[in-house]
């Protein structure tokens, strides 16, 4: 053996032990009250330590019992999690419990961050894509002490996930081989598990939170939220690039344009006879929008990263369409649904906040480190892919390489953004924020020459066509609008852009803008989502009416 081999192993021996006696004598069971006791107990100060905080559930019990916690006794934590959703995941570093943060997204808390990033107060080792994260906790990020999250435990330890599995199997994998120590927050302890996600000799500790882990339907976009101009560009989506690349496997992001294409799939796909031919398979969260496009029978397939509060009865009820499990209840991972999108997808659609000449993307402004999430990941051409499909190989012709295929990479975004600031600049807030955040590149989401497409209101980019430089930027102006960046293009070089089919208006694919109305969606509020899933798909109390409310007590209005 050699010399300290054996030093991890002791060590988290003693942190064992002083858990065993804060927890219910014979027991891997912690009583809540004592939650931050127990935390204090097993990490020690200068550990890395990860907090599930996935896009959706949160492990928000044990985020804030760490918040609480002395920071006498804990203190220069190196905190490592996907997601930064909650005040506690930065009150950490306000109380001075934690300096250093590795994470992939902060969409919620980034303004805060990039407040405390500036005070000194949080020193960031790196912005991740999820997978990039989850690679890294399995080789030098791994954890001393792991913080999960699950809806239910036995008394062994063993966990079941449910349909929000999410980070935990990576997380816990991660800690439980490397020496590290493993606590689960879970909703309730019962006998009997419904079926087993991660084995109970892999977890240390379980607690039981006073109330159930909080949870977000992120995933959620209201069909009377959506406008015309979004279904517009739906529109040349589906015509530009679903239609011609016969795209079958895709991924796209949140959005009210992603919606639009899936409710327009049933009705405008339908009419171009696309039936069967486009969008068969998904790599996605089950989006409520997506009901009516897997009614009408254009879905077959979807892997999910995680979970949707409210489709819980519809997945259940649609397991062959969805990773349902024996106990009638979907299998989620986000690891694996990662490595699915970038090698199982040949399309992948995103949107973004800024978009600069070369087609590079970021969702960093100066005053918000928001982060990634997975579009880096899946929004980038997949190097090591050997298989081929009709659209990859269409993709490496129209770049002109004849020895490979090339994956589509959409960035649909209107010309402003809501509140009017340009989305099209001469130069990322990026480049500005990494010098300020002390970053060594900027944080650009999507490289430009990972995008082959952009839309706009305006109509689409095919940047796979251009040549140079000079015609991609073109091509960009061309779409940007009423925009600053837009007016400096010259009318000739777009009038020979779109000649070339380098840039395509509506009408060049043949669209009426007329017909871009609200009547192409196959369900036009969340009423209609619940009637076309039979009543089965019960809307969170947010988005809920009285046709809802009715169809959650069994009837179907």
């Amino acid at each position: 053996m050699k010399p300290g081999s054996g030093r991890r192993a002791a060590n988290r021996g003693e942190r064992l032990a002083r858990a065993a006696a804060i927890c219910s004598p014979g027991s891997k069971i912690c009583p809540p009250q004592r939650a931050t006791e127990l935390l204090e107990a097993i990490i020690e100060p200068g550990d890395r330590v990860v907090i599930e905080g996935d896009n959706q559930k949160q492990a928000d019990f044990l985020a804030a019992s760490l918040a609480k916690a002395d920071p006498a006794r804990l203190h220069d934590l190196h905190m490592v999690q996907s997601v930064l959703a909650l005040p506690d995941h930065l009150a950490v570093f306000e109380r001075g419990i934690a300096n250093r943060l590795d994470f992939s997204f902060a969409g919620p808390q980034s303004r805060k961050l990039a407040e405390l990033v500036a005070s000194g107060s949080l020193k960031i080792g790196a912005i991740h894509t999820y997978l990039e994260l989850y690679a890294r906790m399995l080789v030098d990020l791994k954890p001393r002490v792991a913080l999960v999250v699950a809806d239910k435990a036995d008394r062994h330890g063993n966990l079941y996930t449910g349909p929000n599995t999410e980070d935990t199997p990576v997380i816990v994998e991660a800690a439980a081989f490397s020496g590290g120590v493993v606590v689960a927050q879970v909703n309730e302890i019962v006998e009997h598990l419904p079926r087993v996600d991660i084995p109970g000799d892999w977890v240390d500790v379980v607690v039981q939170s006073p109330a159930h882990y909080a949870i977000e339907p992120l995933f959620t976009r209201d069909p009377a939220k959506i406008r015309e101009d979004k279904i517009l560009m739906a529109m040349m989506a589906i015509a530009a690039v679903y239609e011609p690349y016969e795209i079958r496997r895709l991924n796209h992001g949140i959005g009210y344009a992603t919606a639009a294409i899936e409710l327009i799939l049933p009705t405008f796909g339908a009419a171009r006879g696309l039936k069967g031919k486009v969008a068969t398979h998904f790599v996605l969260n089950p989006h409520p929008t997506l009901i009516p496009a897997i009614e009408a029978g254009f879905v077959e397939g979807v892997y999910c990263f995680g979970s949707e509060l409210g489709m819980e009865r519809y997945v259940s009820e649609r397991a062959d369409i969805f990773p349902v499990g024996a106990d009638g209840n979907l299998r989620s991972n986000r690891a694996l649904a990662q490595a699915a999108g970038q090698y199982a997808c040949d399309l992948f659609v995103g949107a973004t906040l800024q978009i600069d000449a070369q087609g590079n993307s970021s969702t960093a402004t100066k005053d918000r480190i928001a982060g990634f999430g997975g579009a880096p990941n899946m929004g980038a051409d997949a190097r090591g892919r050997r298989h081929t499909s009709p659209a990859w190989l269409r993709a490496g012709q129209q770049a002109g390489d004849s020895t490979r295929g090339r994956k589509l990479v959409l960035q649909m975004v209107e010309t402003r953004q809501p509140d009017g600031t340009p989305s099209f600049v001469e130069r990322l807030d990026a480049i500005d924020l990494a010098a300020t955040a002390g970053l060594a590149l900027p944080p650009v989401m999507v490289y430009g020459d990972d995008v082959t497409h952009v839309i706009t209101e305006e109509g689409v980019a095919n940047l796979l066509l251009c040549r140079s430089a000079k015609e991609r930027e073109g091509a960009l102006r061309a779409i940007a609008g009423d925009t600053e960046f837009g007016r400096a293009q010259s009318p000739e070089m777009t009038s020979d852009l779109r000649r070339r089919g380098i840039v395509m208006r509506p009408s060049d694919l043949g669209i009426d803008v007329k017909d871009a109305t609200r009547d192409l969606l196959a369900a036009q509020t969340i009423d209609d989502l619940v009637a076309c899933s039979g009543g089965l798909y019960a809307p969170p109390a947010k988005f809920r009416t009285r046709a809802a409310a009715a169809a959650k007590a069994g009837k179907v209005t």
